[in-house]
């Protein structure tokens, strides 16, 4: 039996401590990957842009044809009463979901009216701040066309792990995982940023990866503090010439990439600045 760190969950009208065993084998959810989900974080007293977050699982739901069973708000004062479950400085995630509990045309697509509804909050701690090496994948993010890359969908990711096996192997941490025509999109499990004579350049989200809650607040973020940040088309070869690479996300906020293929890489000041940013508003 895998043994869980503190965790409350929200099902079926109550709060429940521990795992709860809440899907079994007919259910839609693990047979056909009805799933989806969105994951906020509270650490040190803060837990920033939840409200977005919790807005964002409900347009996963509905991109996936699932129904929705409550509101956002109603969402964020859930996880506003989860969180009051840990200590105040607890290092969590917050994760609520939604999966269909039966199919419908031929028991592929989800019965909308079958969707279930959980919020699950548990201690993960953040990760360290020193960095994470990462390699060029040769698997690449779907369009809209060929999979629900408009949602926060667990079905997704096993595309990002094949990813991040594929980079393990080769004695990396993570993996820049391109779109279908060969520009960067993202990393296997972040989104990915770059700096150069001072400037900042990301992937310009094209519909093949989530415009992520993080990076928006970060370029805003850079925006304002007078940072030129280019969303754009991003060639491969870019990230070899970068004087800085890193990621940003709701599991680690930012972190730097400290090696990238064969070149080592410093956190360097845009990063630096940007975290510094992204911790002064969040506890503002």
């Amino acid at each position: 039996m895998a043994e869980w760190s503190k965790t409350w969950s929200f099902v079926d009208g109550a709060w429940v401590e521990g795992n709860p065993g809440i899907i079994g084998p007919r259910n839609h959810g693990i047979w056909q990957g009805s799933c989806v989900f969105d994951g906020a974080r509270g650490f040190e007293g803060v837990a920033p842009d939840l409200d977005r977050h919790c807005e964002r699982v409900n347009r996963s739901a509905e991109a996936l044809g699932l129904a929705p069973t409550h509101r956002s708000e109603e969402i964020l004062e859930l996880a506003r009463d989860g969180l009051a479950r840990f200590d105040k400085d607890a290092e969590v995630y917050i994760r609520p979901m939604y999966w269909a509990d039966q199919g419908s045309y031929v028991g592929v697509a989800p019965a909308p009216d079958s969707t279930r509804f959980c919020l699950s909050i548990y201690d993960t701690p953040m990760p360290e701040d020193a960095g994470f090496s990462a390699c060029l994948s040769s698997f690449r993010r779907p369009t809209l066309e060929q999979a629900p890359v408009n949602a926060k969908a667990a079905c997704l990711y096993p595309n990002s792990a094949r990813a991040l096996l594929q980079a393990n192997s080769r004695g990396y941490m993570n993996a820049v995982v391109c779109d279908a025509l060969g520009n960067v999109a993202e990393l296997a499990t972040a989104n990915l940023f770059f700096a150069k004579d001072g400037d900042v350049h990301t992937p310009y989200p094209n519909g093949t990866f989530l415009n992520g809650v993080t990076r928006q607040r970060v370029i805003a973020l850079l925006r304002a503090a007078g940072y030129r940040v280019f969303e754009r088309v991003i060639a491969a070869s870019e990230l070899l010439e970068a004087d800085e690479l890193f990621s940003t996300g709701n599991y680690a906020k930012l972190l730097p990439i400290t090696r990238y293929e064969d070149r080592d890489l410093q956190p360097g000041p845009v990063y630096q600045k940007a975290r510094e940013m992204y911790w002064d508003w969040a506890h503002s």
